[in-house]
């Protein structure tokens, strides 16, 4: 296994992979938990004497550089955190940034534009993003992979560099593993998962990994609309995969199979539109109106989770139980952040929507076993999935 600690780093280019993908809105950054789950890193490469390359992405341009998904915002904020200046030239490749890389001295920083403006980095065609891997091996001596986020794809940056160069696992890719690792190697019973977010279809993989796994699965957000047609009850508007409802049929009667407890919200806080002002109503789970829609657990729901998931020793969740972002429908969601934080084992909060959750609701990293910075990497991870990322790295 490739270890940071055993990386000759002193006095070399390192370029190093991150993780930086953070919601902004118009220029502001709404949610900085990437940036600093990337500082320990950066803070202990620079300790050792070396000089950063730092490459991220910000969504999907597709390779195209669109303005909005700059990573200037992030530039600055990581100069704010580090408390010192970040070289950021506003280009991916090029005669600019090869001169910058090459005249680092120790302790500085270059941060290249989203990588993802550049098309080879997310190219189909091995050959064009080992070309690219080629450019980019350039502008270092030594490649660090602390890019949790984007470790189950098959990128340039991610998947092709790491063999051009002396390499190894940054401390949050490490540190994701072994979490990882106690989620599905013997992990502390009862386990339970909490899954929700908008589509079954994302989640199908890894629930029918963890039915073999798991004492306890509980389901909300938009997916448990399609639990509960495929129980044949009314949905009204709710969101719904029709093409799901046989396959679900089918996880149900595995879960009653392999005896996991499935848990299904009773109750729905229900509105006639997707609108932060829309008039919730609660109802119960077997009579939702035909013209309005769910939009959270209802409070009932919401408690029963909260008592399977403080039974718990191991728990993992991912995927909002309601439209968090409206405060008429972040109830649910929240009832279960805190229901994680009083889990005497291990709480995993399982990246992307459900980290951003946690603290938009008010609640501190440090009230949880474990954020993940990684919601897709995670769930690939638990769905058994190799990820190339990690395969590059060795791990």
């Amino acid at each position: 296994m490739s270890q940071l600690a055993t990386l000759d780093v002193v006095g070399k280019r390192v370029f190093l992979r991150c993780d930086l993908n953070v919601p902004i809105k118009e220029g502001v950054i709404k949610d900085d938990g990437r940036i600093k789950a990337s500082l320990p890193t950066i803070e202990l490469l620079l300790e050792k004497g070396a000089s950063l390359v730092i490459a991220a992405h910000l969504g999907r341009p597709k390779g195209e550089a669109k303005p909005e998904l700059s990573l200037a915002p992030v530039a600055q904020r990581l100069g704010e955190l580090l408390g010192k200046e970040i070289i950021f030239l506003g280009e991916v490749t090029g005669s600019k940034v090869s001169e910058s890389a090459e005249s680092l001295a120790p302790g500085q920083i270059l941060l290249l534009e989203n990588i993802r403006f550049s098309a080879p980095e997310t190219s189909k065609d091995e050959s064009e993003r080992t070309q690219f891997a080629q450019q980019l091996a350039q502008l270092a001596d030594v490649y660090v992979g602390d890019g949790f986020g984007a470790v189950h794809r098959k990128h340039a940056s991610v998947y092709d560099l790491p063999k051009l160069l002396p390499h190894a696992a940054g401390t949050l890719v490490a540190a994701e593993v072994e979490v990882l690792k106690k989620l599905t190697q013997n992990p502390e019973r009862p386990y339970g998962v909490v899954l929700g977010g908008a589509k079954v279809s994302d989640k199908l993989g890894v629930i029918e990994n963890l039915l073999s796994k798991v004492d306890v699965l509980a389901i909300g957000g938009g997916m448990v609309f399609t639990f509960l047609k495929a129980q044949g009850k009314e949905i009204g508007t709710s969101l719904v995969e029709v093409e799901m409802l046989d396959v679900v049929r089918d996880l149900i009667k595995k879960a009653e199979a392999n005896g996991v407890k499935l848990v299904l919200p009773t109750d729905i806080v229900v509105a006639p539109a997707f609108s932060a002002d829309a008039a919730p109503t609660l109802v119960s789970a077997d009579s939702i109106p035909a013209d309005q829609m769910g939009l959270d657990i209802g409070p009932e729901s919401a408690k029963a989770f909260a008592v399977e998931i403080e039974k718990c020793k191991t728990v993992f969740w991912n995927g909002p139980m309601g439209v968090f972002e409206f405060a008429n429908f972040s109830a649910g969601t929240k009832v279960v952040a805190q229901a994680l934080t009083k889990v005497s084992g291990i709480s995993v909060v399982g990246g992307g929507d459900s980290a951003a959750a946690v603290r938009a609701l008010g609640f501190s990293d440090s009230e949880f076993g474990y954020i993940s910075t990684g919601g897709g990497a995670s769930l690939e991870y638990l769905e058994g999935k190799e990820l190339p990322g990690l395969e590059a790295l060795g791990l």
